[in-house]
């Protein structure tokens, strides 16, 4: 049968127990803090909005709408600084122009070296002579400097500078030109014809912008 005697002891050792007691006050804390919280922008909202009545209630919304804010740009911030360090990490380290014989070369010449190099095969070389014409495509159209020294992560930089999807565009390849190149990727035919086909695409839209 219920003891209800018993159940009263269950019941007060229960709210004399430590975790309730944690438990409480830290909800006391919370919620006295809440309370301050939307106490200090109702003082705000009013001394700015004499008229508003209703200042400690709305309060209580705007204080909400402030920290899903924060939160949100806490978020975004996180995300642009997570992206651009991965950039640069990828980037950084390599100078694709290897020669003042490659630096003299038009975009061009890379893409008629590129072409003979295709049909031999070597996929890898023609794939280091397309991305070589991009960026000295991006050069003549006088939207990077290109030079020896420069890494991909500088040209990039550059780029984002002046034209957002460009840079964009250049990451992507840059990338895969680096994974190829000094990364021991093997790049398949298939893969190969696709990068081909979207630098030659980029070259030539340059190239009518010029023109």
């Amino acid at each position: 049968m219920f003891n209800a005697d018993k159940a009263r002891g269950d019941l007060e050792d229960i709210l004399k127990g430590k975790e309730y007691r944690v438990y409480y006050d830290s909800k006391g804390l919370f919620a006295t803090w809440w309370d301050k919280a939307k106490e200090w922008i109702a003082t705000q909202l009013e001394k700015l909005f004499p008229a508003i009545d209703s200042a400690s209630r709305v309060s209580g919304t705007i204080l909400i709408t402030i920290i899903v804010l924060i939160v949100f740009l806490l978020v975004l911030v996180a995300f642009l600084v997570i992206r651009n360090t991965r950039r640069n990490r990828i980037l950084r380290k390599q100078k694709p122009i290897q020669s003042t014989k490659e630096m003299n070369w038009t975009s061009h010449r890379h893409l008629e070296e590129a072409n003979k190099l295709e049909s031999l095969e070597e996929y890898t070389s023609s794939t280091r002579h397309l991305f070589l014409a991009l960026l000295l495509s991006f050069h003549e159209k006088g939207l990077l400097e290109a030079r020896i020294w420069k890494t991909n992560w500088d040209y990039y930089d550059e780029l984002r500078k002046v034209d957002q999807f460009k840079a964009e565009q250049f990451f992507q390849f840059a990338q895969l030109f680096e994974e190829v190149t000094y990364g021991e990727r093997t790049v398949g035919k298939a893969e190969y014809l696709q990068f081909h086909h979207e630098i030659r695409k980029v070259h030539g839209d340059l190239r009518e912008e010029n023109s």
